[in-house]
């Protein structure tokens, strides 16, 4: 066990760098052998599973902490680690042929890094679905806190609750890809990123107005979170769909540059939570304000990105 604050924090900074792979490393996986709806809904499957993880994360701590201490939580992470280890090393097999694999260069690595921040379709794709993490983030930096101080649940009640604002996202995902079949992925990045800013800007503008009861917030952080469902893993795929031979590159950076905003979003958001849902409120209606904009500005004129596939 880490024996200072310090010594914890560079820890989890490292479980942090290793587990940066989980969303890196799917999203190139994927664009190696697939592309248009087949993409989306392979996405949207490994979005289910990070999705289910947070959900049910709270709840398995509350039932380790009571009996067993906070200890238990580590010890129960580490075994899970040395788990997914041991089942990656010896089940999972390579997606990428030999013929097609290239040696690792770091100027090309660099050169791949400036076409990437060079396209503007990629860039704004990216921002779009790192807004949506951002203010998944947000809520996650102070949901513990709201709910459990000014709400008064206790941390069962608290992780059943988290839960519950979770279930909103991971159900909505698993239409976007028939959605992005019907309407073309374009389409879906464009009104559901429209039903984020509404429908944030809405719940703000409820709290601010002085309805803050529990119902109600977790109601609207529901519907908030159906579209996030869409816009999240639709724009992962379509971000990465004009760069076939350097996904894992586009991968990588497109996830370094998400979390980045997520992070971000914490370090906001908490200089200005004051143990009320305004603050939370407020920083998802900025993020779903930010996405709606900058999807009007990136999207147009590019149909040829829309063509379903199958």
């Amino acid at each position: 066990m880490a024996p200072t604050i310090e010594s914890l924090i560079a820890l989890r900074f490292l479980q942090g760098v290793g587990a940066a792979s989980v969303m890196s490393i799917p999203r190139a996986v994927i664009r190696d052998h697939y592309t248009g709806a087949r993409a989306t809904r392979l996405m949207t499957t490994v979005m289910l599973v990070i999705s289910i993880s947070p959900m049910l994360a709270p709840l398995i701590g509350s039932i380790l902490i009571v009996p067993f201490g906070w200890r238990s939580v580590f010890i129960l992470i580490a075994l899970l680690t040395l788990a997914s280890l041991l089942l990656a090393v010896s089940s999972l097999p390579e997606t990428l042929e030999r013929k097609h694999r290239i040696p690792f260069q770091f100027s090309a690595m660099l050169g791949a890094f400036s076409t990437l921040l060079r396209d503007p379709v990629y860039m704004g794709l990216t921002c779009i679905g790192g807004l949506g993490i951002a203010s998944f983030f947000s809520f996650l930096a102070t949901a513990s806190f709201l709910y459990t101080g000014f709400y008064g649940l206790t941390p069962t009640e608290f992780s059943l609750a988290f839960a519950l604002n979770a279930l909103g996202f991971f159900v909505s995902s698993q239409f976007a890809a028939n959605l992005g079949m019907r309407f073309g992925s374009v389409a879906v990045v464009k009104w559901a990123t429209a039903g984020f800013a509404i429908s944030s800007l809405v719940m703000c503008a409820v709290t601010f107005a002085g309805f803050d009861e529990f119902v109600l917030l977790v109601a609207m952080l529901l519907a908030t979170n159906v579209f996030l469902g869409l816009v999240i893993p639709t724009s992962m795929v379509l971000s990465l769909e004009e760069h076939g031979p350097i996904a894992g590159t586009a991968a990588a950076l497109g996830g370094a540059l998400q979390m980045l905003l997520g992070a971000l979003s914490i370090v906001l958001t908490s200089l200005v939570f004051d143990g009320t849902p305004q603050p939370l409120t407020a920083a998802i209606a900025t993020c779903g304000v930010a996405a709606l904009v900058i999807s009007r500005l990136t999207l147009r004129g590019i149909a040829h990105l829309a063509v379903p596939s199958s």
